[in-house]
């Protein structure tokens, strides 16, 4: 989830959001706090090592941070139906301060689902304190194909209108999708600064594996990131959907080539161009063109499609300079950046997709194709390797940090794809070997 050492975190949904709340304390190496903004159940109380009742703010105050065990649960008095009430406003910004202060994650649970699958949030929910960094919103698969009723839906009314659906209609990943992206759904009450996190639970069989990567997909268009997951059995987060930008290289002045590589003949297009829209047909967004000699030839071969172009005016100095010129126009939720180089316009979007593919399973540092046992391009770099570019200077891309991270390898079977096209002899081989 890319969380800092004391993130304070907010889970709403349906589908298992209090097991993955629980299930997320346990990974810290520091004392956490749990606590909740609606209720727990006394059941729900159990699964920390301590339970603590605070009513008010300064009953937070004097609670003793250095006698905390491993995951501590905090809520108001226990009520005649055998729910912990939740904080107050004034006492949840009071334990938000504790948090922070020294240095604990909190997690809190902010709505209710009374154990279904899905939900749909009330007039009063979800009740998401402003002060949280990142919302956690949860979803179960298993209602995939099932009829939209009170026993795998809480609030079946309010999601069949979210959806635009009818009671007794069987949900597709259609109407799941269209709930989460709502104002009044899965975003309703998120603070503007809050990171958005989707979590698809319930991915117990391949098929439903499956849809949560297509559901991921348009989910992306609302969320910072989608968690694809199993949590019953044996927990296990399956897939890691983020958006990952394409930075397309094309600044270079070709000179043991003679002639614009980037403007070279492809099948009736400019190499540029092939590449680019491979790039956007396999999902790669925002794609960065850093241009640099020619800059207004090859941003003219570009014309009408859906790029973003950075001059680089350094682009003499070396290819180090192209690189970094592209992470700086990235967005900063960006999830990984995938390097193309201009000369391979043979690159198919398969590959791309399947080194999308490769990353999101852990969240590799840096994934790359081995071609006839070579190292080859496009490579594909996690954002926590961001920084280490800004060391790079010269001729050198980004091959210069691999030494400081684990190289994922991608064997990859089609030997076009090691062809650098530097002179006319590449230029003809390459062509030669594509018919």
């Amino acid at each position: 989830m890319r969380l800092g050492p004391a993130p304070q975190i907010a889970f709403v949904g349906a589908g298992g959001k209090s097991k993955a709340l629980f299930l997320l304390a346990r990974q810290f190496t520091r004392p956490v706090l749990v606590t909740t903004s609606t209720h727990l159940s006394v059941q729900q109380t159990l699964m920390g090592d301590q339970h603590l009742i605070v009513g008010t703010p300064g009953e937070v105050d004097q609670l003793d941070a250095a006698s905390l065990p491993a995951v501590t649960v905090v809520t108001n008095v226990i009520n005649e139906e055998e729910r912990a009430i939740g904080l107050s406003p004034e006492a949840l910004a009071a334990l938000s301060a504790f948090a922070r202060w020294h240095e604990m994650p909190l997690l809190i649970e902010a709505d209710g689902a009374r154990q279904r699958t899905l939900k749909a949030p009330a007039e009063h929910e979800p009740a998401i304190p402003p002060f949280v960094d990142t919302v956690v919103v949860a979803a179960g698969l298993s209602a995939l194909g099932k009829p939209l009723d009170e026993k795998f839906v809480h609030r079946p009314e309010r999601f069949a209108d979210l959806a635009g659906m009818q009671i007794g209609q069987e949900i597709n990943p259609g109407h799941v999708i269209a709930v989460l992206l709502h104002l009044l759904g899965g975003q309703k009450n998120i603070p503007s600064t809050a990171r958005r996190v989707v979590l698809l639970n319930q991915a117990d069989t391949a098929e439903l594996e499956g849809a949560a990567r297509r559901i991921s997909e348009t989910l992306l268009a609302g969320f910072d990131a989608v968690l694809v997951a199993a949590l019953e059995r044996i927990p296990e987060v399956r897939a890691v959907y983020e958006p990952i930008a394409g930075i397309l290289l094309a600044a270079g002045g070709s000179q043991r080539l003679g002639d614009p590589k980037a403007l070279l003949d492809w099948k009736g297009r400019p190499f540029v161009r092939q590449v680019a829209e491979t790039a956007l047909a396999a999902r790669l967004s925002p794609l960065v063109v850093v241009t640099g000699a020619d800059a207004e030839r090859v941003e003219a071969a570009l014309s009408g499609l859906a790029v973003r172009f950075v001059r680089n005016t350094s682009w003499r100095e070396g290819q180090s300079t192209s690189v970094k010129a592209g992470l700086s126009a990235l967005p900063s939720k960006i999830g990984a950046a995938l390097f193309l180089m201009v000369d391979q316009p043979q690159l198919p979007a398969a590959l791309i997709e399947t080194l999308r593919a490769e990353h999101a399973g852990g969240l590799a540092p840096i994934v790359a194709p081995m071609v006839d046992g070579n190292r080859s391009n496009p490579v594909l770099f996690d954002r926590a390797t961001f920084a280490d570019f800004a060391q790079l200077q010269g001729d050198v891309g980004g091959r210069g940090i691999f030494s400081k991270h684990p190289v994922t390898w991608l064997p990859w079977l089609d030997p076009s794809l090691a062809i650098d096209v530097d002179t006319p002899d590449d230029y003809n081989r390459l062509l030669r070997q594509a018919g």
